[in-house]
C-alpha cells in the first residue's frame, strides 16, 4: 500500500494543482489570514478597482472545512483524476483547456444578476462530475452505501441529495450547463458530423509543453484501472477526436 505522499505525487498535474489550491485557500481562511470577501467574485471591484485576481481566486474557495468541503474535494480527487488519467490521458493541454473554458463560461453566467454567485468553485467541480458522467456512463456508483446507479445519472443524484440536505441547487446546475456545453461542442457535435470549434488553443499546448506539465500525445501511457465506459445502453464518446 502506497503512503499518502506517494499517492499525492502520483496524481495528475491539473487535478492535483486545483485540489491543492482549494485546500490551501480554505486552510488560510480557517487560520484567519484573509476574509473571503477579498477573493470573492464581485464585478464592481474588478472593473472599477482593477482587482482582476477575483476572476481567478473565487474558484479556489469551496467553503470552510466541513463535510461539504470534503465531498467537493473527493469529487476532484476521484472524478477529476479519472478524467485526467482516462479520456484525457496524455492530453494535459486539452484537460487544462476544458477547465479554462468551464471557468470562463461560469464567469459569463455570474455576470447575469439571476446567476450571480461570489464563489464558482462548486460549479467548476460539478462541471467535472458532469463531464465524467458522460465519459463513464456505465460505471457503477454507490451513493453513501444506500443505492447503486450508473455514472450517467450521478449529477442528477447529487442534485437530488442537495434538495434533501437543503443546499443551493443553482451552482450545481450552472456546472451541468457549462459541462454539457463543453461536451456538446467537443464530442457530440463533431460526432454528428459537425466541426470541432473548441479546439485547444496553440498557446496552451505550447505552455504545457514548455513547462513540461503532464504527459503529451505520443508519450507512453501508464496503465490505470478505469471504470467501464463503452458498454450498455449509454456510451461515452465513440472515438477520440483528432486535434
Amino acid at each position: 500500500m502506497s503512503s499518502p505522499a506517494e499517492w499525492y505525487h502520483s496524481l495528475p498535474p491539473i487535478s492535483k494543482a486545483y485540489g491543492t489550491m482549494c485546500v490551501v485557500f480554505t486552510a488560510a481562511f480557517q487560520l484567519g489570514l484573509y476574509h473571503p470577501g477579498h477573493i470573492a467574485l464581485f464585478y464592481g471591484p474588478v472593473f472599477k478597482r482593477l482587482q482582476v485576481w477575483r476572476l481567478f481566486t473565487n474558484f479556489f474557495f469551496l467553503g470552510p472545512f466541513s463535510m461539504n468541503f470534503g465531498i467537493r474535494l473527493l469529487m476532484i480527487a476521484r472524478y477529476g483524476v479519472q478524467l485526467e488519467q482516462g479520456p484525457f490521458d496524455r492530453r494535459t493541454a486539452d484537460f487544462l483547456w476544458m477547465i479554462i473554458f468551464g471557468g470562463s463560461t461560469l464567469l459569463v453566467f455570474a455576470a447575469i444578476p439571476l446567476f450571480r454567485f461570489p464563489f464558482l468553485g462548486i460549479s467548476l467541480v460539478f462541471m467535472l462530475v458532469y463531464v465524467w458522467s458522460r465519459e463513464y456512463p456505465n460505471a457503477q456508483i454507490n451513493i453513501y452505501g444506500l443505492f447503486t446507479l450508473k455514472g450517467f445519472y450521478l449529477p442528477w443524484a447529487m442534485i437530488g441529495l442537495d434538495v434533501i440536505f437543503g443546499s443551493p441547487l443553482l451552482p450545481n446546475l450552472l456546472g451541468i450547463v457549462a459541462g454539457h456545453l463543453y461536451y456538446f461542442l467537443t464530442v457530440l457535435h463533431p460526432l454528428a458530423g459537425g466541426k470541432n470549434i473548441l479546439k485547444t488553443p496553440y498557446w496552451i499546448r505550447k505552455a504545457v509543453a514548455r513547462w513540461r506539465i503532464g504527459a503529451q500525445v505520443g508519450a507512453p501511457s501508464a496503465a490505470h484501472s478505469q471504470p467501464e465506459r463503452t458498454t450498455g445502453p449509454f456510451t461515452g464518446r465513440g472515438r477520440r477526436l483528432a486535434d
